[in-house]
Order: C-alpha cells, then sequence, then structure tokens
C-alpha cells in the first residue's frame, strides 16, 4: 500500500497550521510536510501531531527577503550568515517537533560562486542537521515557477551530493518539477532512487490534483511501488477549491 503525506503548504492552507495537521489526519493521509512553519508555535504542532498520530516528513529553510524576491539563501555569496541562521532556525524547529529533514533553500543565484556557497552551507547543514538524525534535502525547482533559481535538475543535484559527500543529504524529488523540465519522470526516478530521500508529486503542467494533466500517476504510483519505496508521498498540489472536495485521488489510489 502507497501511504501519502499532505503537504500542509498547499493543502489545508486556508487555516492555522495545527488545524491543516487536524484536517489532514481526518482526511486519511499518513503523513504530513509543510514550508514554513515558524509563526506557529512549536507546542502547538507537537501538540497537534501527537493528537492524531501523524509524522512530521519535513520542513524548508526560510526564503529570506520575500519582498525583495528571495526564494532561500544558501547559494547565494555575501549571504552566509543570513543562511546560516535559517538552516539553524530550521533544525532547531525540526528537531524540537520531530520532524524527520529539512529542506535546504538555495535561492536565486546560477553563478559558480554561488554553487561553492551552496556546498559550505549544504556542509554546514548537514553535520548540525546529523547530530539530530536529521535528513538534509536538495530539491531542483523548474525554470517556469523559478526562474534563476540556483539548482534546476536532478543531475545538477545528484553532482552536489556527491561533491559534499554527507550520508545524510539526499534529493527531494519532486515528479511535478521534474516532469516540467526533464521529462521521463519514471526513468529517473529508478535511476535516482539510492540518493532520493523524499518524492512529491503534483499534475504536470498545472500543478493541481494528480488525477489530471500529462503524467499518468497510475503508472508512476506503480513504479515507485514496485521499487520498494514505503515511506509516504508528498502531496503537493494547489487545489482549485476547497482541499477536501479535492481528494477523489486519495480515496481511489
Amino acid at each position: 500500500m502507497i501511504r501519502f503525506s499532505a503537504n500542509l503548504g498547499f493543502l489545508f492552507a486556508d487555516r492555522p497550521l495545527p488545524d491543516a495537521i487536524r484536517a489532514a489526519a481526518a482526511s486519511g493521509f499518513h503523513a504530513v510536510e509543510c514550508h514554513w512553519p515558524y509563526d506557529t508555535p512549536v507546542r502547538d504542532v507537537k501538540q497537534a501531531l501527537a493528537e492524531t498520530g501523524l509524522e512530521m516528513l519535513g520542513l524548508n529553510t526560510r526564503r529570506g527577503d520575500v519582498a525583495r524576491g528571495d526564494n532561500g539563501l544558501s547559494a547565494i555569496p555575501g549571504r552566509e550568515a543570513e543562511a546560516r541562521a535559517a538552516i539553524d532556525e530550521a533544525i532547531d524547529y525540526a528537531a524540537t517537533i520531530g520532524a524527520h529533514g529539512v529542506h535546504v533553500m538555495a535561492g536565486f543565484d546560477q553563478s559558480i560562486a554561488g554553487g561553492h556557497t551552496f556546498i559550505d552551507n549544504l556542509d554546514y547543514a548537514c553535520t548540525r542537521g546529523a547530530r539530530h538524525g536529521l535528513t538534509m534535502l536538495i530539491e531542483p525547482l523548474n525554470e517556469h515557477d523559478a526562474p534563476g533559481y540556483y539548482l534546476r535538475t536532478t543531475e545538477q543535484a545528484a553532482d552536489l551530493i556527491q561533491d559534499v559527500g554527507a550520508s545524510n543529504l539526499k534529493l527531494m524529488f519532486d515528479c511535478y518539477h521534474v516532469g516540467r523540465t526533464e521529462g521521463d519522470v519514471i526513468t529517473r526516478l529508478r535511476t535516482l532512487l539510492p540518493i532520493i530521500g523524499h518524492i512529491q508529486f503534483a499534475s504536470v503542467p498545472d500543478r493541481g490534483t494528480p488525477d489530471s494533466g500529462e503524467l499518468d500517476y497510475r503508472a508512476v504510483f506503480s513504479e515507485i511501488r514496485a521499487l520498494g519505496w514505503t515511506k509516504p508521498l508528498g502531496a503537493e498540489y494547489k487545489p482549485a477549491k476547497a482541499t477536501e472536495d479535492t481528494l477523489g485521488w486519495l480515496q481511489s489510489t
């Protein structure tokens, strides 16, 4: 049986995070994950997780100054202190609520210097995260949604993981992003399986529910099951209406 996680950055996003966790449990999800939970007291998140018995798979480092256009800091030369403060904050929050991992967001910089900065910050994140048993995740974002983002392809991510050489650095494989920029999602899943730490999904190209769009998720989920993957898959799609009214795919999977 495939298990699913609700990404509360998009799903049930019309309510406070603790209530979104409870709604995900009531809707039949096996786990949750989130984007930026930092405005919610950790005690409230811990209580909701304890009540529901759900596991929190992961969360993101802060984007930075969103009004200024930031979408992550860890690959931006000259902002290392901010990036590491965001990494520290994310690791502390994740460890306190019992989350499994932290997505270290790179940011908008595609320079060679940005690559060196990202490697240094990932090394820092992995060393500190290992003390808490946390997995550090990196995720390529497609150029349509995030033009100029440092990390763009799974090949680039695989090279970074090899360069950093930390056992707790893994790839967040988002079928939506891979489908939009690289295609051949199933082959890439097979090839990259040893370095994948988490799998997410949404329809291609509109990032809607997985029962629509160009990508056949019946085939994708079947392949994931055949590969022996047992962790919950992250539903990170944008509901076109109330989340509860978009879950037909969940009941039929």
